[in-house]
């Protein structure tokens, strides 16, 4: 019988798109785009990751416009920062690995200096507590026109994405971003087609898949990142995300990623392991931020020990339930985690803390049959995402130099 890494080792394609393996860096932000500009630092991180052999790496958070954005040092698509794009994207090709960038945008989840409204927009008013020391702690909730422009929006940036030369997008529908709002019942409040059943709160979600996919044709290869579950009482559940990835499917998506967790609620659900609170109190700049982040540790911040493959189980209902490639992410550190995957009928895995660790993964798991990573999740470096320079392995600070 085959080894199963020789699947995983094999070219696969997307929409058209091949790539020499299925491995896929997962779009982990890395603090390393300083007003908005892609760096030479970001360009070198992403060329190291494809030196190391992944078949596509994932360029992190590439918002739809200027107020889509968490703060003013991430990315957003317009032509200001084509050249810089380019030269990014052309860099990484160079290596062999294709790139995708994730396509986003917050909601009213944000903390951007630039933004330009009044207040940040939601499917429903409430309290964004992360811009309670940027005027923008209330959230307007949405009319009907402002949610068809905002899905416009979307669509032509995914069109600009395109034109730069990304080789695919993801579309971010996950961990509590402005999509996600609309699709969680804990965010999403409304009372009109927009809210209440699951169906209508996917309504967004498929409008913006459709603008998408209208922008950048059907040829081109499209990923949706979900959250299979928030997390927290009142939220999506993972019965409810086998259906988000049957609509999903049924919009047009080629790829599903089965993630989990909110980045505003519940971010260890991701990030199993070592507790980031006491690292972003570190690198928190506001004092009131600071005792905010203490204060409200014991409940975001839950305990979660690491185990390799713990998606697996929910994310296997969804691989059984739709037709289209089906993306694994969460603890994956070890060939043997590599075989179960392939076994368990997934089409791709994505990769994060462990590439940081050890930007040669791909090339290591393919040449050494007993591969293991040996990253140990103490997840120091997701609070490093506004530290100067951005992240970087705490154990191994010379990886990308």
């Amino acid at each position: 019988m085959p080894d199963l890494l020789d699947r995983c080792f094999s070219e696969a394609t997307i929409n058209g798109l091949t790539l020499r393996n299925r491995l896929i860096k997962a779009a982990t932000f890395e603090g390393k785009s300083p007003g908005g500009v892609p760096s030479d630092a970001l360009v070198r991180f992403h060329e190291r990751i494809g030196q190391g052999g992944i078949g596509m790496t994932t360029i992190a958070y590439c918002a739809a416009e200027n107020d889509g954005r968490i703060h003013e040092h991430m990315m957003y698509m317009h032509e200001g920062i084509r050249t810089e794009l380019e030269r990014l994207i052309g860099t990484v090709q160079a290596t062999g690995a294709k790139v995708a960038g994730q396509l986003g945008h917050c909601g009213a989840f944000t903390k951007n200096a630039e933004f330009s409204g009044k207040r940040p927009l939601g499917p429903s008013r409430g309290t964004n507590a992360l811009g309670l020391t940027h005027g923008l702690s209330r959230i307007q909730e949405m009319t009907k026109p402002q949610i068809h422009q905002r899905a416009q929006v979307i669509g032509k940036a995914a069109g600009f994405m395109r034109s730069v030369g990304f080789d695919a997008i993801e579309i971010h529908f996950g961990h509590g971003y402005g999509v996600s709002q609309f699709i969680s019942p804990k965010t999403n409040k409304r009372k009109d087609e927009y809210g209440g059943s699951l169906r209508n709160r996917m309504r967004f979600a498929l409008e913006v898949l459709e603008e998408v996919r209208k922008n950048v044709g059907d040829d081109y290869p499209l990923l949706g990142k979900i959250s299979m579950t928030d997390g927290v009482p009142g939220g999506v559940t993972y019965d409810e995300s086998v259906e988000i990835a049957a609509m999903l499917e049924a919009g047009g998506i080629d790829v599903i990623i089965c993630s989990g967790g909110t980045s505003s609620m519940n971010p260890m659900l991701l990030f199993r392991g070592d507790s980031m609170a006491p690292g972003l109190i570190k690198h928190e700049k506001s004092l009131l931020m600071k005792i905010g982040i203490r204060l409200a540790a014991p409940i975001m911040f839950k305990s979660y020990p690491y185990e390799e493959m713990y998606f697996l189980e929910n994310a296997k209902k969804i691989r059984d339930r739709v037709q289209c490639g089906v993306c694994y992410i969460g603890g994956v550190c070890t060939n043997d985690s590599i075989r179960t995957v392939m076994d368990a009928g997934f089409d791709f895995i994505q990769l994060g803390r462990a590439l940081i660790f050890d930007p040669d993964f791909p090339k290591q798991a393919q040449t050494r049959a007993n591969y293991k990573n040996g990253c140990s999740h103490c997840n120091q470096c997701a609070t490093l995402i506004e530290a100067p320079g951005g992240i970087y392995c705490v154990e191994r600070p010379a990886n990308f130099a």
